[in-house]
C-alpha cells in the first residue's frame, strides 16, 4: 500500500515537471515569434522611417554648388592657395565669396601666433569657427606660407563637404617627413633697374631728357631694407631770331632705409640721403636720420588699419652751388621731423591721411608743415577712382640762390623760386586685372622712404 502511494507521488512529480517544461517551451516559442515579427516589421518599415532623415542629410549635404573663398590680403597670393587647395575657388572680392578667411598675427611667449577665422556667407551663412597655428619667431616666408596653406586647407574641408566636391575628397594620414631648409639663391632681395630717354626736336628747338633708376629691396617680417639710386638730365635748346638759348639741369638722389621690427607696435630704423640738384642749388647734400616709429594698432592688423607716429632726426652737411639768400655756401644742418599717418582699408577702398612737421634747430623759424591725403574708391571689380591732394606751409627753403633767377630761369624752370606755400591735386582712374601676387607685408615706416623730409644741399 505504501509502495503504491510512493509510486503515485513519483508520477505526479514527473507530470508536474513535464507541465512546467512545456509551459517554458511555449513561452520561449511565443517570445521567438514576437521577436521575429518585430524584426520583419522593422525590415519592412525601415525605409519609410529612414527616408526623411536621409532626405534631410542629402538636402544639407550640398547646400552650395561650389566653394568660393576670399582671403584677406597680406598673407600670400591667390595663385599659391589655388595651386594647393584645388577643391576651392579663390576670389579677389569679399562679396563674391561664400567663405571669408580672416587672419591676425601676434607674438605670444616668444612665438608667432596666427589666428584664422572662417566666416560663412550666402549659402554657408552661420557656419563660422576659428583655429590657430603657432610657429617659431622669424619664420622664412616660404615656411610661413606653407603653414598657412595647410591650416586653411584643413579649415575649408567642412565647407567643401557641403558641395559636390565632397565626393572627390580623400583623407589620408601621411608619414612624418623631416622639414628641409628652403634655399633662396637671392636671399629675398628684389632688384629693379630702369632707364628712360626722350628725344624731341624740330628746326628751331630740341628737347632731350634722360632718366635712370636702380632699387634693391629686401623685406621680411623682422627687417626692411630699401635702397634706391636715381639720376636725371634735361637739356633744352631754342633758336629764335638768330639767337640760341640753351637750358640744362641735372640731379641725382640716393636714398636708403633700414628698419627693424620691435614687436607689434614699435620699430626703429635709419634713413640715409644724398642729393645733388641744379634746380635746388644743391651741389652735394647728405644726411643720416635715425628714426623710431610707434603704431597705435598692432602691425598684424595693417591690412585693416594703421596709425603710425614717426620721429626722425636728420644730421648732415650741405654744400650749395651758388651763395644762398642767407649768405651761405655750406652749412651743417640738424633737423627734426614728426609725422602722424592714418591708413584705413575698407571693403569699398582705402583712405590715407598724414600730417608732418619739421624744422631746423639752428633757426626754429625755418619750418615746414605738410598735409597729404589719398582716397581710392573701388567702383567695381578691378576698377578704382583715385584722388590725391596735399598742402604745405613752406618756410625752410634755405638753398635758394642769392643772385635770383632770370626770366629764362623762371620760364624754363631752371631754378627754384621762393614761396611760402605749395599744393597739389590729382584725380585718376586705375584698373587692375589678373593674378595678385603678395609678398611679405611689412608696413613699418610706410611703403617707401616716407616718415622724414630732408633736403640737404650745398
Amino acid at each position: 500500500m505504501e509502495s503504491r502511494r510512493q509510486g503515485d507521488h513519483s508520477k505526479i512529480a514527473i507530470n508536474s515537471t513535464r507541465i512546467k517544461d512545456e509551459r517554458k517551451s511555449q513561452k520561449g516559442q511565443r517570445s521567438r515569434r514576437l521577436l521575429f515579427s518585430l524584426a520583419v516589421l522593422l525590415t519592412l518599415f525601415s525605409p519609410l522611417i529612414n527616408r526623411p532623415v536621409l532626405a534631410q542629410e542629402n538636402q544639407d549635404k550640398y547646400v552650395a554648388e561650389k566653394l568660393s573663398v576670399y582671403i584677406e590680403p597680406g598673407f600670400g597670393s591667390i595663385e599659391v592657395y589655388s595651386r594647393n587647395i584645388p577643391f576651392a575657388s579663390f576670389v579677389n572680392e569679399k562679396g563674391k565669396a561664400n567663405v571669408v578667411v580672416e587672419i591676425s598675427q601676434s607674438v605670444e611667449e616668444g612665438r608667432e601666433v596666427f589666428k584664422i577665422r572662417f566666416i560663412g556667407q550666402k549659402e554657408l551663412l552661420g557656419k563660422d569657427y576659428s583655429t590657430e597655428i603657432t610657429i617659431p619667431l622669424k619664420p622664412e616666408p616660404e615656411v610661413l606660407q606653407k603653414e598657412l596653406v595647410q591650416a586653411i586647407k584643413l579649415g575649408l574641408i567642412p565647407y567643401a563637404g557641403r558641395t559636390p566636391e565632397a565626393t572627390k575628397l580623400k583623407i589620408k594620414l601621411e608619414e612624418e617627413v623631416k622639414p628641409t631648409a628652403v634655399v633662396d639663391p637671392w636671399n629675398f632681395w628684389v632688384f629693379s633697374l630702369s632707364i628712360n630717354s626722350f628725344l624731341n626736336g624740330e628746326q628751331s628747338l630740341s628737347y632731350n631728357n634722360l632718366y635712370g633708376n636702380f632699387s634693391a629691396n629686401r623685406v621680411t617680417p623682422e627687417w626692411k631694407i630699401r635702397v634706391s639710386l636715381s639720376g636725371s638730365y634735361f637739356r633744352n635748346k631754342y633758336e629764335y631770331e638768330g639767337l640760341n638759348y640753351t637750358s640744362s639741369s641735372q640731379g641725382g638722389t640716393f636714398r636708403a632705409l633700414l628698419a627693424k621690427s620691435l614687436g607689434e607696435h614699435w620699430s626703429i630704423g635709419s634713413f640715409a640721403n644724398v642729393t645733388t640738384s641744379t634746380y635746388q642749388n644743391i651741389k652735394v647734400g647728405a644726411s643720416i636720420s635715425p628714426a623710431i616709429e610707434y603704431n597705435i594698432f598692432p602691425y598684424s592688423e595693417s591690412t585693416k588699419h594703421q596709425l603710425r607716429i614717426t620721429y626722425s632726426l636728420d644730421v648732415g652737411p650741405s654744400y650749395y652751388r651758388e651763395e644762398t639768400i642767407f649768405d651761405r655756401t655750406k652749412q651743417f644742418l640738424v633737423k627734426e621731423n614728426l609725422s602722424l599717418t592714418l591708413e584705413l582699408k575698407k571693403k569699398w577702398g582705402t583712405i590715407s591721411s598724414s600730417i608732418e612737421g619739421s624744422h631746423y634747430f639752428y633757426d626754429f623759424s625755418k619750418y615746414r608743415i605738410e598735409f597729404n591725403n589719398n582716397l581710392s574708391v573701388r567702383l567695381f571689380r578691378g576698377f578704382s577712382v583715385n584722388l590725391y591732394g596735399g598742402y604745405a606751409r613752406v618756410h625752410d627753403l634755405i638753398s635758394i640762390a642769392k643772385a635770383g633767377a632770370s626770366l629764362e630761369d623762371v620760364l624754363l624752370m631752371r631754378k627754384q623760386l621762393a614761396t611760402s606755400y605749395s599744393y597739389y591735386l590729382s584725380v585718376g582712374l586705375s584698373y587692375s586685372f589678373g593674378s595678385i601676387f603678395s609678398n611679405v607685408v611689412n608696413p613699418r615706416f610706410g611703403s617707401g622712404n616716407s616718415g622724414f623730409s630732408m633736403s640737404i644741399s650745398y
